[in-house]
């Protein structure tokens, strides 16, 4: 949203110069961060339509597909567009565009977080999740959900500083995914695998260190 009187560096010099590049590392690494889920739901719908053998660690997704198609597709629409919510001359100069893409987000961020919530309910989880996992995903799928709710009601009331947060939140934990693979990603490569109540906590910390970046971006762009 612009500020009257308040002219920003990226207003004051043209695209393809030096100070414009800053406001594009932040959706690059936003796409950079969720291109191992993305991958990761790549491989589990080729798995589901190339013919791969069922495995344990695969039986439930071949005994439901659906459920988790939608949650890829939902996913990586999701996160991919999401990351270009944040460029800040989009929002400014193509409000248009941060319309319609707003109008495929959230039913996309639904998707994905309730057939998130749908799987940790009903598929048959592998011993290495537990409860305590499942409480997070439970937990942190319903504030999802919630969040998108709450930023549409906020748009709707005219109220775009809430809308923002709203959804600067939810895309937060939509994004866990990826920070959960970067955090998991050391003790794998040393064969240290955690044990169940240390993966739980570790997945975890990635949702909580999602939102607390996201709550310090909300609220600089707050006192801005």
């Amino acid at each position: 949203m612009d500020t009257p009187g308040l002219t920003t560096p990226a207003r004051a010099h043209p695209a393809g110069t030096g100070r414009s590049a800053p406001a594009w590392l932040v959706p690059a690494g936003l796409i950079l961060l969720s291109l191992i889920p993305v991958l990761a739901g790549a491989v589990r719908l080729t798995e589901l339509t190339g013919g791969a053998g069922i495995t344990q660690r695969n039986a439930r997704f071949f005994d439901s597909p659906v459920p988790v198609v939608l949650h890829i597709v939902g996913a990586t629409v999701y996160t991919l567009l999401g990351a270009f919510q944040f460029v800040p001359a989009l929002r400014r100069r193509g409000r248009r565009w941060h319309r319609i893409s707003g109008r495929i987000l959230f039913p996309a961020g639904v998707t994905a977080a309730a057939t998130g919530l749908w799987m940790a309910l009903f598929y048959l989880l592998p011993a290495s999740d537990g409860p305590l996992l499942l409480t997070f995903r439970l937990l942190f799928g319903g504030v999802m959900l919630l969040s998108l709710a709450l930023g549409v009601r906020a748009v709707m009331h005219g109220d775009i500083a809430a809308h923002g947060a709203w959804m600067t939140r939810a895309y937060a934990i939509g994004l866990g995914a990826g920070t959960q693979a970067l955090i998991l990603i050391l003790p794998e490569l040393l064969s240290m695998p955690p044990g169940q109540t240390a993966r739980a906590l570790l997945m975890g910390a990635a949702w909580v260190i999602n939102l607390a970046v996201a709550e310090f971006l909300i609220r600089r762009r707050h006192h801005a």
